[in-house]
């Protein structure tokens, strides 16, 4: 089922997966307009009980997403920067922040914003001929939608200086072995690839899965010793929950759970 609506963006929903497709030719670029859309998009997406997981990608075969619009900048304009700041920003933390599994086919360029918008996903999944940069600093700026916080996370501190404060352009094979994406496709296959990673999420209780991911992404925030007892506490909030009784039961009775995210 597919649905418009989203300047900029193509939603198309098969069973419990949502797929997004970037559709701003030729290089998908970001406007205020499809930033707006994507927020709104994940908060209609979170609004659905039956959308576990998010895919997202770029229509055609050569950018994923080339990201912001340098034209946008050309005056030094700073209400123009910081009203699009404000924007990437909004875009991309909801993203991050969706209650399923999110999960980046990268079909081609990922670069600046585009980057960031796979980096704001759990998952990446890299065709062989992609290409993905943070080039800012080349031009004068600096990645300002999440680029030097959760790059440096899913790759450590020193690849990300390689990457922002070098403009070091990475391809998939390297993407791969520094842990930036954590799949490489053959070229028109990303999708594929991710569908299939969204239909393992699928088989997952939606609630748990919602919890794991929220534990999981504490840790960016504060160490152990705060997030432990959160952890024990959303293992108790499970049980009430009709997931935790089915998959249980589901397990005891060696049969495919059948989840109802309530």
């Amino acid at each position: 089922m597919s649905e418009t609506g989203y300047h900029g963006l193509r939603l198309e929903k098969r069973g419990h997966t949502a797929i997004v497709t970037l559709a701003n030719p030729p290089a998908h670029t970001w406007t205020a307009d499809s930033l707006a859309a994507l927020e709104r998009l994940v908060a209609d997406l979170d609004a659905d009980r039956g959308i576990y997981a998010l895919v997202i990608t770029g229509e055609g075969e050569k950018f994923f997403s080339a990201g912001a619009d340098l034209k946008l900048f050309a005056s030094g304009d700073k209400g123009v920067a910081a009203s699009m700041a404000r924007r990437f920003g909004a875009a991309f933390e909801a993203l991050a922040d969706f209650g399923g599994v999110s999960i980046a086919a990268i079909n081609g360029y990922a670069m600046g914003g585009g980057l960031e918008c796979a980096l704001a996903c759990d998952l990446r999944v890299a065709e062989e001929h992609a290409v993905m940069a943070l080039p800012e600093a080349s031009v004068g700026l600096l990645p300002c939608a999440g680029g030097t916080q959760w790059l440096a996370w899913a790759v450590g501190e020193s690849w990300a200086k390689r990457m922002v404060l070098l403009g070091e352009r990475v391809d998939a094979a390297t993407a791969l072995r520094i842990g930036l994406v954590q799949e490489v496709a053959p070229r028109a296959q990303a999708l594929t690839r991710a569908l299939a990673l969204a239909e393992q999420v699928g088989r997952q209780s939606p609630g748990a899965v919602r919890a794991c991911k929220q534990l999981i992404q504490a840790a960016r925030h504060g160490g152990p010793a705060r997030a432990l007892p959160k952890e024990r506490e959303a293992f108790i909030d499970l049980f009430d929950t009709q997931d935790q009784r089915e998959g249980v039961a589901a397990f005891l009775e060696k049969r495919a759970p059948q989840w109802k995210n309530a």
